[in-house]
Order: structure tokens, then C-alpha cells, then sequence
């Protein structure tokens, strides 16, 4: 894996996108994957369930979203975050090699970072604004996998797994990594698959799974982080197993729009006029770390 990276990097320049690139490239195989889902569910399901879950008007809403996604994100990793993960990698404590014993382990590492990434993107502001984005959707089929937002570049996300790349990881193999972990969450915005074998549920990020994760039923928010193995959710503490019928959005301030630009900064402006209303400075800025239902004391007396 290393020769291959080093001959592309020597080919087209260091700070390639490898997440990007590879999603990008799946984008077929994630097209007829939709559409097979598409004609399956057709044929068990009744027409209303189908227009209730596979709006093309939405679907093609999910794909603007996605789209506008990659490429804000392939143009801020050229201009910057390329850099800025390279300089970790130059900084690095140790050198980490690649091979059959080693690429699962670090497969975990990037599992685990991504748990913890995933986890403050629902409890901190700052990272919501941009992961509310693909939670806005109240539709559970396939295209809901590439809901995403144009603002994730600009939040920090990569910083989560800068530790991966401080202890020796190649920041290629990292995000190569990440790509699969991402690649495989395609496939789990699903209502075509019910309930796998007890084991696979305990160790994977299965649909049922996912689909509880998109819950906004009290018992479902801010639950099952996990990517592709659930582990770290048993772990922590935020695993709850699928039980009644999954109602899909956000639990408070859901957008009604299809429109691209608004499910994009809705959030985020939002928070900067909760930062900006009068009150004690230190209360003000509290809303981009604290969890988005905050509300602050002094807005609680008024």
C-alpha cells in the first residue's frame, strides 16, 4: 500500500485527499446501490411507504448536498488541511509500517477517532452546526449517506485524528482508512435490511443500528456513534438496540426546506445569533462548545 501512495504523491503532488478521492470514485457503485435498494423496497413495500421514504425530490436533495460536500472539501485540503496534517506527520513520535499485522489495529484507531469525532459532532455546537445537516433528513434510504455539509472543512473534524498520525500512521493511510469506514456507513442507511444475527448486532454498525442513531424518539438521540464496529458505543455507554419504528429528523428546529444553502448555514447562524444576543461574555461564548440544546442562564430568566 505504502509503494502505490508514494508513487501517486510522487505523481500528482503530497497533499492528496485520499477520503475524497475514494468516495468520489465509489460514486457509481454507490448509485446502483441505491437503485437496487430502490427497486427492492418497490416491490415489498406499499406506495405510500414509498413516497413517505424515497422522495426523489429529497433524494436528489441528498445528492446536491453530497456533491456541494466533496468539493468544498477537496478545495479547503488543497488550500490548507493538507498542510496542516502533513505537519503533524513531520512531527510524528514514531514510524508506524504497513502491513497484514498492523492495518487492523490501526483500522480500530481510526474506528475510535472517529466514535469521538462523531460523539462531539452531536454534543458540542461547533461541530453540530455542520453534522445537523445529514440528521436534517426525515427520509431513511441510501442517498441519506451523502446529506452532507459544505461547513465540515472549516470545523476542525481532522484534528480528531491527528493523534493516529502523531504516533507513526501514515496521514495516507489514515484517510484511506477513513474512506472504507465511511464507504461502509453507505450502505447502512437502509430500511430494505431488518435485524442481523444477534453477534453481528453486538459487534457491527449494522442498518438496524444506524437507523436508531437517526432517531429523533427520545430514546434514540445521541445514540450508537459508531462507524462500522459498535463496540465503543457498548463501551461508553450510548448503545440502545432499535425498538419502536424509528422517526427520523431532528428533535428540535427542523428545517422544513429543500434548499441547499439554507440546510447548510440554518444551524450555523443560528449559533452566532445565540453568541451574539446580550448577556456576560463568557455565558455568550459558551454556545460553541456546549451541546446545542443549551440554553444559557440568563436566557432561562428572561
Amino acid at each position: 500500500m505504502m509503494e502505490f501512495i508514494a508513487w501517486i504523491e510522487a505523481t500528482f503532488g503530497a497533499h492528496i485527499d485520499w477520503k475524497q478521492v475514494i468516495l468520489v470514485g465509489l460514486g457509481p457503485v454507490f448509485g446502483i446501490a441505491f437503485l437496487i435498494e430502490w427497486q427492492w423496497m418497490r416491490q415489498r413495500k406499499s406506495t405510500a411507504y414509498m413516497q413517505r421514504q424515497f422522495d426523489w425530490n429529497d433524494a436528489l436533495s441528498n445528492i446536491t448536498l453530497g456533491g456541494a460536500y466533496q468539493m468544498f472539501e477537496l478545495i479547503v485540503h488543497v488550500l490548507f488541511v493538507g498542510a496542516a496534517v502533513f505537519w503533524f506527520w513531520e512531527h510524528r513520535f514514531f514510524t508506524i509500517p504497513i502491513n497484514g499485522w498492523t492495518l487492523l489495529p490501526i483500522f480500530v484507531g481510526v474506528e475510535f477517532c472517529y466514535y469521538w469525532f462523531h460523539r462531539a459532532s452531536h454534543r458540542v455546537r461547533w461541530f453540530w452546526r455542520a453534522h445537523v445537516v445529514h440528521h436534517s433528513g426525515e427520509q431513511m434510504n441510501m442517498t441519506t449517506a451523502m446529506r452532507q455539509s459544505m461547513l465540515y472543512p472549516i470545523t476542525g473534524w481532522w484534528l480528531f485524528f491527528m493523534p493516529l498520525v502523531l504516533l507513526g500512521v501514515h496521514p495516507a493511510v489514515v484517510f484511506v482508512l477513513y474512506a472504507c469506514d465511511l464507504a461502509y456507513q453507505f450502505f447502512i442507511h437502509t430500511e430494505a435490511v431488518g435485524r442481523f444475527h444477534p453477534w453481528i448486532e453486538y459487534v457491527f454498525d449494522t442498518p438496524s443500528n444506524h437507523r436508531v442513531h437517526h432517531g429523533r424518539n427520545a430514546q434514540y438521540i445521541d445514540k450508537n456513534y459508531g462507524g462500522v464496529i459498535i463496540l465503543f458505543d457498548r463501551l461508553f455507554g450510548t448503545y440502545v438496540e432499535e425498538g419502536e419504528q424509528v422517526d427520523y429528523g431532528i428533535a428540535t428546529r427542523q428545517p422544513k426546506t429543500r434548499h441547499a444553502l439554507i440546510l447548510n448555514f440554518h444551524e450555523f447562524a443560528a449559533m452566532w445569533q445565540d453568541v451574539l444576543k446580550p448577556g456576560p461574555l463568557w455565558q455568550r461564548l459558551k454556545h460553541l462548545w456546549a451541546p446545542p440544546e443549551h440554553v444559557r442562564p440568563d436566557r432561562q430568566q428572561a
